[in-house]
Parts: C-alpha cells; structure tokens; sequence
C-alpha cells in the first residue's frame, strides 16, 4: 500500500509500504481523510518524532473494509472515526478511567503507524461509527471535537452560566458549541482574528471580542454586567490568553486550560492574586477519553455531528492536499500562522476531484 512516510527531519515520501491486515479485535479502515494536527508538524519539522521511518496521521476518517475474529462493534461498509490512543487499560489511572492520564500508552500516527497512509488498523473499541451523511471532512474533525468536551467535561460544566472561550481555532469553536448545546446563558469568544470570529458567530456565538482592539476587556466585562465570566476555556495555548483567563473569570467561576503553551509561562503576583481574591477553580485537560473507554466524548461528538446540532463549516479546513503532497502539505507550516484551519491529505477513491 501507499503511505506518507516520514523518513527524516523535513523529508516525507510517498511510497510503498507493506500492507496492513485486521488481526483478531482488528478492524482495518480505507482512510479516506487524514488531518495534520499542530503536534504533528514539529515531528516533521523539529525532529519530533519518536522513530523513523514513521507514518503520521491521527485525526481521520474512512471505511471498514476487514475486521478481524471476534469484532462485533462494526462491520465491513461502516463509515468511522478513530481514537488514537492505545491505553495499556492495567495501570491505576486506566483502572480509574483516566485513560488520558495513563503513563504506558501507544498512539495511533506517533508511537506507531498511523493513518496518512491508504489503510489503518486499529482495535475495534477505537473504531467510532458515524452517520453516513456525515462528510469525511467532518468524520476526520472527531478528534478536535472530543479535545474540546473533555474540557468541558473536567471544568465540571454545567451551563446556566456566561462562558468565555479564548482562542478561536478548531478546538476553539467546538468548545463554544459544546458550551452552547449544554446551556450557557452565554457564549462570547475572543481571538485576534476577524475572519476566526465572523467563523464562531455564524456557528453560534453569542459575542465575539478582538483582543487587538484597546478597550477589548471593557466590552468583555460589560457583557457578563461586570460579574465576570462562570466558566473560562483556554484554548490558543499562548501567555496572553492565558493571563487573560484570570482577569475574566467571575468569583468561584471554573477555568481550565486546554491549550498548551509552548514558552515560558510567568505571572505577576497580581496577576496570579486573581486566583485567590476570586477563588475561582483551575484545571488542565489532556486529550479526550472517559470511561468506558473510548468515553462520552466520542459517542457524544458522533451523535451531535448526526443530529447536525454540533456543526462542521468549510472554514475548519484550510486546504485538502492529495495523501502523495504530504510533503507539500508539511513545508506549508514551515511559517507560523500561515496556515488557517487544518490541512487535510485525501486520498482518491474518496476525493476524487482532488488531484
């Protein structure tokens, strides 16, 4: 089979690769579409990867074409997702469902093959079925979708509440619509980006803010009435926003951090008094898993998409490259910010236009 293979730094090939067969508990998927997440382009750029040759490639979507003995959960037609992370499920934190915490992990497209290939296999519990009208653009968004609810989920979300989501990327956006679809009184989302804001008002924000502009955190308190926001979701990873989370946080509000930061991180003791003076809780999300495994993320992120209340629009992708321009794709991210949205590598039998 082809595959995009990583052979050394900056320096991905198309080329043969031995084909992939569904073991027992195996389910083997003709991938249709691969994203290139942000992890993804220091392992091609920055000599990030754990081992070369390597094929990359964790957010997609594709066909059942062979499941091995014993698979149950879907057959040979299905339309699925899959959940990237290989637990070891006999550690204390996979005992307690905190599989995104497990210390002996695999992972699809970074500690083994991944799915910017022709074929996948993976174990029948991270083959998430989807509805048929749900796109294959939209099938290769689970992954981003299921970072952002877990967010939530571990904010101890609630709704009833205004919420301030900071950063307006994939994750961004799915975390307003989660925040959204469970019953914010009020969803404003903030970024520097006009383009990024007219995305998250047209899929339902309530208020959008750029940061650039002067009196930015003025209108953003005006719209809680100055009561500050109930629950803060980080997002961009970067130290304005931040520091901002702890400015627009209410008192006994929750704030959790989803993005994350890639330079030193500091806080004034004034900035970080915020914390004391308003109580408020802090927590970090990793990843996107519950219990049972893979967890209500992703049955969730798959129901939402179907009932069409959890929204794709074109805008999440910036690009769809053929699987054979991966390299092409890769070089894109060698100037940061140039590329809006995620790039995805298609292959034929489902893209056909694509050339």
């Amino acid at each position: 089979m082809k595959a995009a293979v990583v052979c050394a730094n900056e320096d991905v090939r198309y080329q043969e690769i031995e084909e992939v067969y569904a073991g027992p508990g195996m389910v083997k998927v003709r991938v249709a579409a691969s994203g290139i997440c942000g992890s993804d382009v220091p392992r091609v750029l920055h000599n990030g990867v754990h081992f070369y040759p390597i094929v990359l490639g964790h957010e997609f979507s594709g066909e059942v074409v062979e499941v091995g003995e014993g698979v149950t959960k879907v057959k040979v037609g299905d339309h699925v997702s899959g959940a990237p992370l290989l637990p070891c499920m006999k550690c204390d934190d996979c005992q307690n469902g905190n599989f995104s915490l497990c210390k002996h992990y695999s992972f699809i497209g970074s500690r083994q093959q991944g799915s910017n290939a022709d074929y996948v296999v993976l174990p029948e519990q991270n083959a998430i079925p989807f509805d048929k009208n749900i796109s294959w653009e939209q099938g290769a968004m689970f992954e981003p979708s299921t970072v952002a609810l877990h967010g939530l989920m571990l904010n101890d979300y609630k709704g009833g509440e205004c919420a301030a989501i900071l950063g307006c990327g994939t994750i961004g956006i799915f975390t307003m619509q989660w925040a959204k679809i469970f019953g914010a009184k009020k969803v404003v989302v903030f970024d520097i980006s006009d383009e990024r804001l007219a995305l998250a008002a047209r899929l339902g924000a309530d208020a959008v803010v750029n940061t650039t502009k002067e009196d930015f955190m003025k209108e953003a308190k005006e719209l809680t009435d100055g009561k500050g926001y109930g629950y803060v979701f980080e997002t961009a990873g970067a130290v304005p926003t931040m520091h901002m989370a702890f400015e627009l946080a209410g008192n006994r509000s929750h704030v959790c951090f989803i993005g994350t930061p890639h330079v030193d991180l500091t806080f004034t003791p004034k900035m970080w008094e915020h914390m004391n003076r308003k109580e408020f809780k802090l927590t970090g999300s990793w990843m996107s898993y519950s219990a049972p495994f893979p967890g209500k993320e992703w049955e969730l992120t798959a129901h939402y998409f179907a009932t069409g209340q959890l929204k794709y629009d074109p805008e999440f992708v910036a690009e769809k490259l053929p699987m054979a321009k991966a390299q092409e794709a890769f070089m894109k991210y060698k100037v940061p910010g140039s590329v809006k949205g995620r790039i995805l590598l298609v292959n034929s039998w489902a893209f056909p236009e694509i050339e």
